[in-house]
Formats: structure tokens, C-alpha cells, sequence
């Protein structure tokens, strides 16, 4: 194989390798997460092992967070969210729980992409918030109970119509006391330098390709210097 060709394969096969991974798992946000004790998450509980939590693919106005197992060949639920914000963010992933009743699992609260100040803050059926609100003394977003059922469906485009209704349902906030207040009222939105912070919603072009041509030149250099030496051994 000619000097030419094995170059060209070794910069396509860089570029085909490494440009979809530029922005992919900043965009959907996919993280690994390995429980040792069993968690709950909106209509089910999770038994110990590893999931895979990332963003659902919609340019929806509310957050819409999908739970796999490790191979991401079985999906738990699709899980409606809301944002969350910290002051800065954090170096790693940062996954918060809801404190539970004695011998029950906890619950799932928040999730924290590396890098990111906003967060997914899980909404659940009215009947769990008040539950979770009193246990631990804080106001926890809800939905209908009746979107329960749609958490555990499948997120495909046949029953699209189950994603739909939990990006449109009425959103509340379960206090403590047994208040329901409007969610605004209780989660209010970031200041406008932190909502800049949020991950596009479109999956990005491409990143820039030239450090990689740099990495091709480079590679050019090195095989036309190895290729020299080899003829001249033959010679």
C-alpha cells in the first residue's frame, strides 16, 4: 500500500472516530451510574446495578430524561424533569437523593452533567411528592398521577402521544404541609447568566476538524519518514 493511501486511511478513520464524539454526550448527556443499593425513580424502583441516565432527543422546552440498562438494549422509563441549578459547576457527576422513610430506597432527585451548572430535577406523580415533600421537609415537583403509567412506556415514535402529554401537563409543587402550589412559585428560574449556560438543544454540527488536520500532518510526517527508511533498507 502506496505512502498516499495509508495516510488518507489513518486521517479518515480519525476523523470518522473521533468528530461524533465532539459534542454527542454533551448534547444528550449520557452518564453511567452504578447503584449499590436499590433506588426508586418516578413509578418504579430501580434494583442495584448499572443504568445509563441521557436526555431524550426533542427540542421540547422541558426536560425529558431516559433510563436504560448498562448495554442500553432495555428502557426503563421516560421521566419528565424540570431544571436545577448550582452556583458552579461541578468537576463530576453529581446524582442528589430524597431522604425516604426507614427500609425504603431512596429517591432520585436531581442529576448534574459534568461541567454544567443545570441540572435534571425529577418530577414525580402527585402521590409520591407529597410522600417525598414530607419526608424530607421540601417542596418536590409533581404531576397529574395519572401520567404515571407513561413514565414506563417506551419512548418511541408509535407512542409518542405518552411523551407529549408529560411535556404538557400542569406542573405543581408539593410542599411540606401538604400545600400544592404552582411550580413556579417554589423552583424559579435561574438568572439569566446561568440560563445561558444550558446545553444546546440541536445536536451540534461538527466540532472543529483542525486539530485533527494538525494530527493528520503529523501522521503524514512520521509515515513518509518510516517509509523512507524502509526503502532505503531494501535499497
Amino acid at each position: 500500500m502506496s505512502y498516499s493511501k495509508v495516510t488518507t486511511l489513518l486521517c479518515a478513520g480519525l476523523l470518522a472516530a473521533l468528530t461524533p464524539l465532539a459534542k454527542a454526550d454533551e448534547w444528550n448527556q449520557k452518564t453511567i451510574f452504578t447503584f449499590k443499593e436499590a433506588v426508586e425513580i418516578p413509578g418504579q424502583v430501580l434494583t442495584p446495578g448499572t443504568y445509563v441516565f441521557k436526555l431524550l432527543d426533542t427540542l421540547a422546552d422541558r426536560d425529558v430524561v431516559q433510563v436504560f440498562n448498562k448495554d442500553e438494549t432495555h428502557l426503563y422509563g421516560t421521566f419528565l424533569a424540570i431544571p436545577d441549578y448550582r452556583l458552579k459547576p461541578a468537576g463530576k457527576t453529581i446524582i442528589t437523593f430524597e431522604e425516604r422513610a426507614a427500609g425504603a430506597p431512596e429517591a432520585v432527585k436531581a442529576w448534574f452533567f459534568p461541567g454544567f451548572n443545570y441540572g435534571h430535577q425529577f418530577v414525580y406523580p402527585k402521590v409520591k411528592a407529597v410522600e417525598l415533600a414530607k419526608a424530607n421537609k421540601q417542596p418536590v415537583a409533581s404531576m397529574p398521577n395519572e401520567l404515571a403509567a407513561n413514565t414506563t412506556q417506551p419512548a418511541t415514535s408509535s407512542n409518542q402521544a405518552s411523551v407529549n402529554a408529560m411535556k404538557q401537563a400542569p406542573l405543581k409543587a408539593q410542599k411540606p404541609a401538604e400545600e400544592e402550589v404552582a411550580v413556579a412559585e417554589v423552583f424559579t428560574p435561574p438568572p439569566a447568566t446561568q440560563a445561558a449556560a444550558q446545553p444546546p438543544r440541536q445536536l451540534p454540527q461538527t466540532a472543529s476538524l483542525l486539530p485533527l488536520v494538525s494530527l493528520c500532518g503529523l501522521l503524514s510526517l512520521a509515515m513518509a519518514g518510516l517509509l523512507r527508511m524502509a526503502q532505503a533498507r531494501v535499497g
